[in-house]
């Protein structure tokens, strides 16, 4: 009864901190597992395995369908011999049919300690996107026609594109919460000929957070959300939201279930080896018209942690 009323209660306060957003639209690459992928969004995040971290992610988005998404990421975080600082790498491959997205961004994060189980983290991103788009190589006419759109006559390039962000993470062994802009400058990118202009950089703002139910011996309750927001006059979307329940058994392996607004529902599953390695699938089904052109979106996680000091007393690490 106790652990139903502490599940109750901890649903709760995550949806009150998502409630009463608005927005505009989407456009970064979105992740399944983003309660072990936050670094990506938030820089702040970088420093919180306190350990030399690296992270691989590979996102195959609508399988079986002609030109859908795909995201490959990497990212890696080092405390520094100052405990309060912490750097960070992410670098992400996005590509979108011809429509190809590159990122590669520094992050510096820096530790406020506020009580014993409570510590603050603050970060910077700075990095670039390099961007292309080949117009030429779209199919724009009947074949045999001869005729070219002129339009698609330009190729949309743009090898470095710089840009920056900010993020704020609070966090203790059982709970998080982080707010992060991680690109704060919103850019568009035109050809070189007809000035077609496409949306390259929105303004993104990510509200997330969780915590750790105790449900037993060898059971632990994990409710995580994740709010996605711009906002931008031009391009139109809903506010999208992400809401998972992640089960840990005996310390070694999450399962779980997501549910993602307007989207697409999912599974999880993660097992830990040896408290360093971690390799995580994801698998989400979209509820939208699209469910009848593909067969589902995969993701795989692979991380891995090099502690060199106090390796035999590491606490368990829940995000």
């Amino acid at each position: 009864m106790k652990s139903r009323k502490n599940i109750i209660n901890g649903l709760g306060i995550l949806l009150l901190l998502f409630s009463g957003l608005i927005t505009k639209a989407q456009q970064d690459p979105m992740y399944t597992q983003y309660m072990f992928n936050q670094q990506t969004m938030n820089p702040a995040y970088a420093g919180s395995w306190e350990s030399l971290s690296f992270m691989v992610l590979a996102r195959q988005q609508w399988a079986g369908m002609e030109g859908a998404p795909e995201t490959y990421t990497f990212s890696m975080q080092a405390p520094l011999k100052n405990e309060r600082i912490a750097l960070g790498l992410n670098v992400i491959n996005d590509k979108i049919g011809k429509e190809k997205r590159f990122y590669m961004f520094g992050d510096y994060s820096y530790l406020l300690p506020l009580k014993e189980d409570m510590n603050l983290r603050l970060g910077l991103k700075g990095g670039f996107v390099n961007y292309s788009n080949n117009l030429t190589e779209y199919q724009t006419n009947h074949p045999g026609s001869g005729i070219i759109d002129p339009a698609f006559q330009g190729d949309l390039d743009r090898k470095f594109v710089p840009n920056f962000g900010v993020g704020a993470f609070l966090y203790g062994k059982k709970y998080y919460a982080g707010f992060s802009i991680p690109r704060i400058l919103s850019q568009d990118f035109e050809d070189n000929i007809n000035n077609l202009s496409v949306n390259a950089s929105l303004r993104h703002y990510f509200l997330n957070a969780g915590l750790v139910l105790d449900l037993g011996k060898d059971v632990k309750f994990k409710p995580t959300m994740l709010t996605k927001a711009t906002f931008s006059s031009e391009n139109g979307a809903p506010v999208q939201f992400d809401l998972t329940a992640n089960f840990l058994i005996r310390e070694r392996f999450w399962l779980g279930a997501m549910y993602r607004s307007g989207d697409s529902f999912g599974f999880i599953a993660q097992w830990i080896i040896d408290k360093k390695l971690r390799i995580g699938y994801a698998y989400d089904y979209t509820t939208t018209k699209l469910q009848n052109f593909h067969n589902g979106s995969h993701e795989v996680m692979i991380s891995y942690e090099m502690r060199f000091v106090k390796e035999m007393f590491a606490s368990p690490r829940y995000f």
